[in-house]
């Protein structure tokens, strides 16, 4: 059954209107410290008796507000409340799972404007819930809601008795010795030219504090967030302008986040950009020179390149692909035992250290390596991306694909052209009403033309 609040990355939507409507948030906190108690009392620990929740938010001028509805629901329902103020995504995971607390909340939308924002969820291993947890934690949100239905907002009362949020500034100072702690053997940044693209989110003082206490040399950019402008022209979605600084300051590495720093995409001492599956084959090729890559395994997504899938088979590792989402690669390493997992879009995963994906982590692991090895491109020959392109499609309704005639033999047309030789993804955005196309071959003539005919076939058949 679909999920009526939670997507692929928590909550998300425009604050005030559903589901981060006050109602809805304040239901949100209630719901999750009843699960929390529910939880510890099915584990009869005593020591886990209390529900204790860190919240933490990226730098959007809507998150104070929505951090203290959460709280306010929270604390009606029994729960403890500490607040990190502004922090990473990962940081709030380390620390949950380093601390007393029983659950984390993060309030951020990740990459989008700042006019959205969003409530992620981690358990006290740092993990984000299963989707059954998020089902159960969903169910109880619904019936709060109907519970206080001829209402439009929690009493004023109620939001002016939950507890002051005050950021605690030690959180900070021990999610950087952590990451401190994880710096490749040996390596050392002393004199590193590196440029921090910052969002102007949540890694804005964190990340240049990590990487001069390290003795780097810092240039930061972004680094001075108003609540509006988070992402905006900068950070991982848009590269041009640290291609352009890291060139010009004879740099070592770019690294650009987004907005909840979970994140990392870098630019090489020459401008190339390296996303994702370009970090996954430097970490995988160093992990195996020292025999540190458990059955020379890396685990990545539908999406990840054909061309990274290929040129880690020449080097006798395995790409083991999952459905699109960190959750859905942690699954995958847990249940395999791999060490080093992500996406393209530069969420890393180092399992040894940390099950969330953590923009400072592997900005910190990939400096060292440059730092170590030479430059990044050094690191990265023999890999060749595939001409890929990815359409969204928006649909009215979201049937099973393979119900879908039209589609079915758009599909099967593509598939017997490009052979091995070529890949193709078909999906519902698991946040939007689309259907998203994803067509990768050796020549860009076949991935303009089975894309165009898929999303033409789509279009017919469910198209809005």
């Amino acid at each position: 059954m679909p999920k009526q609040f939670f997507g692929t990355d928590g909550i998300r939507g425009v604050p005030g209107t559903p589901p981060l409507d006050d109602r809805t948030l304040f239901a949100t906190g209630r719901a999750l410290a009843d699960y929390l108690h529910a939880s510890a009392h099915s584990a009869a620990d005593p020591q886990q008796s209390a529900a204790n929740v860190l919240i933490g938010m990226d730098t959007r001028e809507s998150g104070p507000h929505i951090a203290s509805v959460l709280a306010a629901g929270l604390a009606k329902s029994g729960a403890t409340v500490a607040f990190a103020g502004v922090i990473t995504t990962p940081g709030v995971a380390c620390l949950v799972r380093q601390n007393d607390f029983q659950a984390g909340v993060v309030i951020s939308a990740s990459h989008n404007p700042y006019h959205d924002n969003g409530v992620k969820l981690f358990s006290h291993a740092g993990m984000k819930f299963p989707d059954s947890e998020e089902a159960s934690i969903e169910s109880s949100i619904a019936r709060y809601l109907a519970e206080n239905a001829a209402s439009d907002q929690p009493p004023a009362a109620v939001l002016s008795a939950a507890p002051p949020l005050i950021p605690d500034e030690s959180l900070d100072a021990e999610y950087l010795d952590f990451l401190r702690a994880r710096i490749i053997p040996a390596a050392s940044l002393a004199g590193f030219r590196i440029v921090l693209d910052c969002a102007n989110g949540a890694a804005f003082k964190l990340a240049p504090q990590l990487f001069r206490s390290l003795g780097a040399h810092v240039i930061p950019m972004a680094d001075a967030p108003d609540g509006r402008n988070i992402n905006a022209g900068c950070g991982s979605m848009h590269l041009a302008g640290l291609q352009q600084r890291v060139v010009a300051e004879h740099a070592h590495l770019g690294v650009a986040f987004d907005g909840d720093a979970d994140r990392a995409l870098f630019v090489s001492a020459s401008g190339r950009i390296v996303n994702g599956d370009g970090i996954l084959l430097a970490v995988a090729r160093y992990l195996k020179m020292f025999d540190q890559l458990p059955g020379n395994r890396v685990v990545a997504t539908s999406m990840s390149n054909l061309g990274l899938q290929r040129v880690l088979a020449k080097d006798g590792i395995t790409l083991a692909r999952t459905e699109v989402g960190d959750r859905y690669v942690l699954e995958e390493m847990l249940r395999s035992g791999s060490a080093l997992g992500g996406e393209q879009s530069g969420h890393i995963i180092f399992l040894n250290d940390s099950p969330a994906g953590d923009g400072l982590l592997t900005a910190l692991k990939v400096a060292s390596l440059v730092s170590s090895c030479g430059k990044l491109e050094h690191l990265l020959v023999g890999f060749q991306d595939y001409p890929q392109i990815i359409l969204n499609v928006k649909v009215r309704t979201k049937p099973p694909l393979d119900s879908l005639p039209e589609v079915a033999a758009a599909l099967a047309e593509a598939n017997t052209a490009l052979g091995e030789n070529g890949r193709i993804v078909l999906r519902y955005s698991g946040t939007e009403p689309l259907a998203r196309v994803m067509v990768e071959a050796e020549h860009d003539s076949d991935v303009q033309r089975f894309s165009q005919s898929i999303a033409a076939a789509l279009q017919s058949a469910i198209g809005a």
